[in-house]
């Protein structure tokens, strides 16, 4: 009898400490997915990916021709450090090598929840845009990512030769408030739960992914666009 308890006893142990390392392995991957940039591995097939029908433009910043055959519409937040190694490192890649053929939308999705200056940041660079200057703001904001106060917002406008007081005006009027907004709504409806997010052709991507990535989607989608 006492030779069944010994056994059952560490029997028992062995169970307790599989299921310590089990939920430990649990948590710490948890943690490890939580610090990762949002979205699907880049090595997803192509049968996995989503393609969200009538992602609309609406007027935001664009660059590239209108009747490019494909369209890239990032939703995007100026204080989030993954949008900014995509706009410093991978968007010059990708107008580089595809030039007329891509058209890159850029739309607010300020996560003011972890990102308290997006907001604002997102509202300033739609007061450059009126004033025909967003790509040099744009560029600017996410250059010096680490000073975005409204007094930094407002030596940023003048550092890109913005018309200072129409656009302090601008900015404090909280003129573009609201479509900030709608742009964060609308990412909502396409699904959008983190930045950056891009659409091409409305292939939804997650995350800073490396060019090559973003080369595969832009390549399948040249495939079957019409020859120009």
């Amino acid at each position: 009898m006492r030779t069944y308890w010994v056994v059952t006893g560490i029997a028992a142990a062995n169970v307790a400490l599989a299921l310590v390392f089990f939920f430990a392995g649990f948590f710490v991957r948890g943690w490890v997915d939580q610090q990762r940039t949002p979205g699907p591995p880049p090595g997803e097939s192509q049968a996995g990916e989503v393609r969200v029908a009538g992602v609309r433009v609406d007027g935001d910043p664009a660059t590239g021709p209108p009747d490019a055959p494909v369209t890239i519409v990032e939703f995007s937040d100026f204080q989030c450090p993954y949008c900014q190694a995509f706009s410093q490192q991978t968007l010059p890649l990708i107008l580089s090598t595809y030039r007329d053929r891509v058209r890159y939308v850029f739309r607010d999705f300020p996560i003011a929840s972890i990102h308290p200056q997006a907001q604002k940041a997102a509202e300033a660079a739609e007061c450059a845009f009126e004033q025909g200057r967003f790509w040099e703001y744009h560029d600017r904001l996410f250059l010096h990512q680490g000073a975005l106060s409204l007094a930094d917002l407002k030596t940023h406008a003048r550092a890109v030769g913005l018309d200072g007081q129409a656009f302090e005006r601008c900015l404090e009027s909280g003129k573009y408030a609201h479509e900030v907004q709608k742009d964060l709504e609308d990412g909502l409806t396409y699904g959008v739960t983190g930045t950056p997010t891009f659409f091409i052709n409305g292939v939804k991507v997650e995350g800073a992914h490396p060019f090559s990535v973003f080369q595969a989607v832009i390549e399948r989608e040249l495939a079957r666009a019409p020859r120009r």
